[in-house]
């Protein structure tokens, strides 16, 4: 079915790395989703996957908004260790099912759909920027109860059964993950001296493997969260799944990074580690304090290694788009996040995050 999608009456960003032109994006989404492309712009933001929100009409019925994550070319060298973007929306089903706030799955691409890898999925209402999470009045009352609402949730997330979940999943504990991120920031041929002694400390405070792993969200932070006046209203980007240390996931989300310069507040900049245990433990979760902030500190450095990898694809020209190497810059705020949390007595003045004001 042709789209009645025009270039030059819709917003669109596409950019040069997408490749094919917004116009046959969406006359292809057209053909797989059986309606008309009223509305098709590229999102900013998911600096991994493509985010595209599309009106979708079908007959005489009222358009729909979609959001359409796929992989861009070269995406593919940064995401050997994700789960893929069919195990994703695998994943997302089934975090609905166990009370976990999720966007439904409308649509799962195939190979003859010739859009690349990805799906289509209900357009949630709400904020996901985490700055304005963090800061902004309007919602001011529901990070009261934030932090709360992501431990309650991240407990019925880690609840699930493992046998509910879809094969292939990667499997990692601690010595697992700091093993990934040394073998990923080495392959990259960059001298950091910071990272090296953050690899060294964690690795002396190693924790012993879960004796019972769980399914881990793997990117559960304020800017993958969306929020409404009422609190959580979706969990989003699931790429970095798999099986492991649940504490993983309440670590991630008091990376400094995430906190928008709301240094005093570690969980994502709008609560306390207390709010957030307490909302864990009322679902069920038992929380370790000390593997949280080993933890917090592997975060830290992975957010580092990441972004490494962002301007080294910039630089090896598979993904020529600036926001990679903007990202890419972002790993020295990370080294001074990793000083601050290993050696706070070396820079007392200095609280994590205090640099992410910019």
């Amino acid at each position: 079915m042709a789209s009645a999608f025009t270039p030059a009456s819709a917003t669109t960003q596409a950019s040069a790395s997408t490749q094919a032109p917004a116009s046959a994006l969406a006359d292809g989404l057209a053909r797989t989703l059986g309606g008309r492309i009223t509305r098709l712009r590229r999102l900013s933001g998911g600096a991994s996957q493509e985010t595209w929100a599309l009106a979708l009409q079908c007959a005489d019925s009222a358009a729909v908004d979609l959001i359409l994550r796929r992989q861009p070319p070269g995406g593919q060298q940064r995401s050997a260790a994700n789960a893929g973007l069919a195990a994703e929306a695998a994943l997302i089903t089934l975090a609905g099912r166990h009370g976990v706030p999720v966007p439904a799955i409308h649509q799962v691409l195939t190979p003859a759909d010739a859009l690349g890898q990805g799906f289509v999925m209900q357009c949630l209402q709400g904020e996901t920027l985490g700055r304005r999470i963090a800061t902004d009045p309007a919602l001011a009352e529901a990070r009261a109860t934030l932090a709360w609402q992501c431990g309650q949730t991240l407990a019925r997330l880690h609840a699930i059964a493992p046998q509910q979940l879809p094969a292939g999943l990667r499997r990692a504990g601690p010595a697992d993950e700091l093993a990934h991120y040394r073998a990923w920031h080495q392959g990259h041929g960059t001298a950091r001296p910071v990272f090296q002694l953050a690899f060294d400390w964690l690795a002396r405070r190693l924790p012993a493997d879960t004796a019972a792993p769980v399914l881990v969200h793997g990117d559960f932070r304020n800017g993958n969260l969306m929020i409404d006046a009422q609190g959580l209203r979706g969990v989003l980007d699931w790429e970095l799944a798999h099986v492991g240390d649940p504490m993983e996931d309440l670590g991630w989300l008091c990376v400094p990074s995430w906190r928008f310069g709301q240094v005093a507040l570690p969980v994502g900049g709008f609560g306390t580690l207390d709010q957030l245990l307490a909302g864990y433990q009322s679902a069920g979760g038992r929380a370790d304090r000390e593997r949280i902030r080993w933890w917090t500190v592997m975060g830290a450095l992975k957010w580092g290694v990441i972004c490494e990898s962002m301007l080294q694809a910039w630089l090896s020209g598979a993904e020529r788009e600036v926001e990679k190497a903007a990202i890419g810059r972002r790993a020295s705020e990370a080294e001074i996040d990793l000083l601050t949390l290993i050696v706070p007595e070396a820079n007392p003045h200095h609280a994590p995050g205090a640099q992410h004001h910019a």
